[in-house]
């Protein structure tokens, strides 16, 4: 087999279907019960054999430093595999900072995925898997993708069938939510509102938007400070969707559609409001190698 000197890497985005916050772990962490759909949104990521380590990302704001999850990600493959080896890597963001949709976890996706193929590591998802739950509780699903039902910290993760067809419609404010402030903010008010994910994995087993859509919801949305929450939802129920809600701990919102051209209409009518607009599908993967050289 040939030896890769680079590798391109796509991984895709990530919106919650349901987002529950169920109780408190032993170690003080929020007890989650979610069901996370990958989408046709992705990170590209470019990794290139190297002496050293670096990072760009092209045009974004995002900080190229020690403290990127893609840099993180690259530590600790090199650490587990003992290789003495490098890399540079290059983020072309597509998917919003600070929206809830897991930009950086596939980023560091990304890395782990592209670092295995460059250097022949043979790693399994398994191993993958635990390597990226020490760089964020969502590189886990970002490297499994597809839809699943995931619980505890992120840790545990339950493959469900492919979503039924449909389509999203993302809107991003033009502002970010900090994660540890939303759910800070939880710890004090709480939320009137829990989805049901064990009926909408049901609805899933079955097929049945509808009953996906109707179990669908956010415990997050309420304390998340993300003010532009309900003007977006019901612009995109306005609009034709079956259900929106915010994903993650925000600030993106989104729509379930069940045909592309209602999706796409709603996305032209709020980019005149909210120009960050995002059309996609589910997604039935995670991250993985596109196009090797």
């Amino acid at each position: 087999m040939a030896k890769l000197n680079r590798v391109t890497v796509l991984a895709p985005a990530k919106l919650n279907l349901a987002l529950d916050v169920v109780g408190t772990l032993p170690n003080g962490y929020h007890d989650l019960d979610m069901t996370m759909q990958a989408i046709t949104l992705y990170e590209k990521v470019v990794l290139t054999r190297s002496n050293g380590l670096n990072l760009t990302l092209p045009g974004s704001p995002v900080a190229a430093n020690d403290s990127n999850t893609a840099i993180k990600a690259a530590i600790a493959f090199f650490r587990y595999t003992g290789l003495l080896a490098g890399v540079d890597i290059t983020v072309y963001k597509n998917i919003p900072v600070r929206a809830g949709m897991a930009g950086g976890s596939a980023d560091a996706a990304a890395v782990l995925v592209g670092l295995n193929a460059l250097y022949g590591a043979r790693l399994s998802m398994s191993e993958l898997c635990a390597l990226g739950a020490k760089v964020g509780a969502d590189v886990p699903f970002a490297l499994m993708g597809g839809t699943c039902r995931v619980q505890g910290v992120g840790d545990v993760m339950k493959a469900l069938p492919p979503c039924p067809d449909c389509w999203f419609t993302v809107v991003m404010p033009d502002y970010g939510v900090s994660t540890p402030e939303a759910f800070a903010a939880y710890d004090k008010v709480g939320s009137s509102h829990h989805p049901d994910c064990e009926a909408q994995e049901a609805a899933i087993r079955a097929e049945d938007l509808a009953g996906v859509c109707a179990a669908a919801g956010n415990a997050l949305e309420e304390c998340s400070g993300a003010k532009d929450n309900e003007a977006i939802k019901a612009a995109l129920r306005r609009h034709g969707a079956v259900t929106a809600l915010m994903t993650g701990s925000g600030a993106a919102v989104f729509g379930i559609f069940e045909q592309e051209a209602d999706a796409r209409k709603a996305a032209e009518a709020l980019k005149t409001r909210w120009p960050q607009v995002y059309v996609a599908q589910p997604d039935k993967g995670g991250a993985r190698v596109a196009a090797p050289k």
